[in-house]
């Protein structure tokens, strides 16, 4: 009898413990005409898809790309000191900007690490001033940059839905649980020459954590002893993946926004 209900039991954790469906598909942005939305799908890169731009690619400054959410890293039973989401998103925000189009869009300048960026210039300016005397040759210009990129990480929800499911039989049971977070990204486009917001856009991407588990407990030997067993497994998408979707998602929104606005033009085919 116990080598029976064993069997059970290890199928129903075999099953219990294979993530949804959904969860093994990666999560992929869809745009919709009202702004930028995130499904569960198969990811398709929305960044290679976009349009290609009718003219040279367009200089663009990124600085800091701020949490601006102020949370915490949930935690069960202490707190917590480390942050709910990456502190570094910049280097998503200039990635994204690299890849749109296939590269043909945006040229990044550096502006994250400027003072770096400045110290090593003079560095090799006093240099060759010092060894080279009048033969010194001057450093290229920067390249400057006609729009800037502001905004950040603006929300982190946690808890915005949960649920479950389960069943026991005969002391046999299993159950799986899920719970979605979201996290929100805004980005604004500013003229460095007059200012001027020229367009905002945002997204927002859920994080998805699943468990599963199942568990036996049965009395065997006319009731003189029992068996109880317990297997479980928990898949929590990462939130630095969260950020980075939401971002390429808000920069191909952005892209389309800025094509409505008329800022620049697609490349019409043929052309």
């Amino acid at each position: 009898m116990v080598r029976i209900l064993l069997v059970l039991l290890a199928s129903f954790a075999v099953a219990a413990c294979q993530p949804p469906k959904s969860r093994q598909q990666k999560i992929e942005p869809k745009l919709e005409e009202s702004g930028a939305e995130i499904i569960t799908k198969k990811r398709i890169n929305e960044l290679a898809n976009v349009p290609a731009l009718d003219g040279p690619s367009i200089p663009i400054a990124v600085y800091k790309f701020n949490d601006m959410t102020g949370q915490r890293k949930p935690a069960q039973s202490f707190a917590s000191l480390s942050s709910a989401v990456t502190q570094g998103a910049e280097v998503f925000l200039i990635k994204a900007l690299q890849d749109a189009g296939n590269g043909n869009w945006f040229k990044v300048v550096e502006r994250v690490g400027l003072e770096n960026l400045v110290k090593e210039r003079q560095i090799i300016r006093s240099q060759r001033e010092l060894y080279e005397k009048e033969e010194a040759k001057p450093l290229t210009p920067l390249i400057v940059a006609g729009v800037m990129i502001e905004g950040g990480i603006v929300g982190y929800d946690s808890n915005i839905g949960t649920g479950g499911v389960g069943a026991r039989v005969l002391g046999i049971g299993a159950s799986q649980e899920y719970r979605k977070d979201e996290v929100t990204v805004v980005l604004r486009l500013v003229s460095v020459n007059t200012g001027e917001v020229l367009l905002s856009t945002g997204a927002s991407k859920t994080i998805l954590s699943t468990s599963a588990g199942a568990n036996l407990f049965k009395f065997v030997d006319l009731g003189t002893k029992s068996v109880e067993f317990e297997a479980g497994a928990t898949v929590n998408e990462p939130t630095t993946y969260a950020v980075r979707v939401a971002t390429e998602t808000a920069v191909a929104d952005m892209i389309r926004e800025g094509a409505k606005k008329k800022l620049w033009k697609f490349k019409t085919k043929g052309k």
